[in-house]
C-alpha cells in the first residue's frame, strides 16, 4: 500500500494553514503592540508638553505683572522668549494630534467612493443621452365657446 504524499494529506494542509494563520496573527499582534507603544510615547510627550505649556503660561503672567510695575527691556525680552517657547509648544502639540499619516485612510476612501460616484453618474448620463425618453406632450384642447 503506497504512502500518501504530504501534499495530498489533508491533515498536513490544515497544519500548514494553521501555522500560516498563527504567523499572521503574531505579526499583526506585534504591529498592534508597536502601535500601542508609539501611542503611549506620544501621549506621555503630549502630557509633558501640556505641563510645560501651563508652567510657561504662569511664568508669562508673572513677567507681565512685573512689566506693568516696572518697564524693563530685560522683562520685555523675557516675555518675548516665553511667547516663542509657548508658540513652539503649541505647534508641537498640534502636530502630535494631527499628522498627514492620519489622513491616508480618509483620503483613499474619498478617492474610492468619489470616483465610484463619478463613474455611476457618467454611466447614467450616457445611458440617458443614448435612450432619451420622450417628454409627455401636454394635451391641447380646442377653445370652448362660452355657453349662454
Amino acid at each position: 500500500m503506497p504512502l500518501p504524499s504530504s501534499s495530498s494529506d489533508p491533515a498536513s494542509d490544515r497544519d500548514g494553514e494553521a501555522l500560516s494563520d498563527a504567523q499572521t496573527f503574531e505579526q499583526e499582534l506585534a504591529e498592534v503592540e508597536w502601535s500601542l507603544r508609539g501611542l503611549q510615547e506620544r501621549y506621555m510627550q503630549v502630557q509633558q508638553d501640556e505641563q510645560r505649556q501651563a508652567t510657561l503660561e504662569t511664568h508669562k503672567a508673572d513677567v507681565r505683572r512685573q512689566l506693568q510695575r516696572s518697564s524693563s527691556s530685560d522683562l520685555k525680552a523675557e516675555l518675548t522668549r516665553l511667547q516663542a517657547q509657548i508658540d513652539a509648544l503649541e505647534v508641537n502639540l498640534e502636530s502630535r494630534l494631527f499628522s498627514w499619516g492620519s489622513l491616508r485612510e480618509p483620503f483613499w476612501q474619498i478617492v474610492r467612493f468619489g470616483g465610484l460616484g463619478l463613474i455611476i453618474g457618467w454611466s447614467i448620463a450616457v445611458a440617458t443621452l443614448h435612450n432619451p425618453s420622450p417628454a409627455p406632450q401636454p394635451s391641447v384642447s380646442a377653445p370652448q365657446a362660452p355657453q349662454q
